[in-house]
């Protein structure tokens, strides 16, 4: 176990109320309100600024500033939290399928998720994976088709190498392949170096808004509830800037460095 968490401090910043024993119950309960709460999003690349994963650049960003993140952050966070409410979490690295063809093999490691032992039970976890991020936890169990409040998933494989797949307007897609083979943080750092490079062209967020799911590629916004889909594409940065406010919560950084940042998801070809 490394170090504790704020845990009062993270519990009020996702609306959390109850028992903090380390039951299934309150697994399901952080894993639904914290991506309703702390919105994925890549405004410090963007904007050419590092992405620190120690504890305290984590909780001053995420919880202080009520900013977001990307996977790293958001799911370094749910483990420094879980392991200060007693479970027992083992961070895992992935190579993420989702937005590629049928086929594709990821050549790198590019994401992290957890697993999470309740009572002798391994859970996956993770409240990092941009718009299709899962809103439960899900149990390690290879062919179990599981329901979440919003999407259905599915583990395949096992022995090693697993696969978690979601059901999208009743079709599976591959999201993303790992092992269980536990991750160090200084190899999280390394993943984190060759992310942060990859975020510095194009504006993304994303947040689980009860059943609504919200996304924002550079200045296409679309919201996925009950299998329909509505897009609206924003027009200069006062739209941008709104939009990143209201609909996902972020609490905008007082930069002179965001609004150049921000011009990049108007520029031509951006969102083709």
């Amino acid at each position: 176990m490394g170090e504790e968490a704020n845990l009062e401090a993270y519990l009020k910043r996702i609306n959390y109320a109850g028992s903090i024993a380390p039951t299934l119950e309150t697994l399901e309960k952080v894993h639904r309100l914290h991506p309703a709460a702390i919105p994925f999003e890549n405004l410090d690349p963007l904007m050419e600024r590092p992405v620190r994963l120690g504890l305290s650049d984590l909780e001053q960003k995420l919880i202080v500033e009520r900013r977001g993140g990307y996977c790293f952050e958001h799911n370094l966070l749910l483990k420094a939290v879980l392991e200060t409410m007693d479970f027992s979490v083992t961070p895992l690295a992935a190579g993420v399928l989702w937005g590629h063809e049928e086929g594709y093999e990821p050549a790198t490691l590019s994401h992290m998720a957890l697993v999470v032992d309740v009572g002798g039970v391994p859970y996956l976890a993770d409240v990092g994976f941009g718009g299709q991020v899962m809103t439960a936890p899900l149990k390690l169990r290879a062919g179990l088709e599981q329901q979440t409040p919003n999407e259905r998933y599915r583990l395949t494989g096992g022995e090693p190498v697993w696969q978690l797949d979601s059901e999208i307007a009743g079709v599976w897609k591959p999201l993303y392949r790992f092992e269980l083979t536990p991750r160090s943080f200084d190899e999280f750092v390394a993943l984190n170096d060759a992310t942060m490079l990859r975020h510095r062209d194009n504006l993304t967020a994303a947040r689980a808004e009860g059943p609504k799911r919200h996304a924002l590629y550079n200045a296409r916004l679309r919201t996925h509830e009950g299998g329909e889909t509505t897009t609206r594409m924003l027009t200069n940065l006062l739209e941008i800037r709104d939009v990143l406010t209201s609909v996902f919560g972020i609490q905008l950084p007082d930069t002179d460095r965001l609004d150049p940042a921000l011009e990049k998801a108007l520029r031509p070809g951006a969102n083709d």
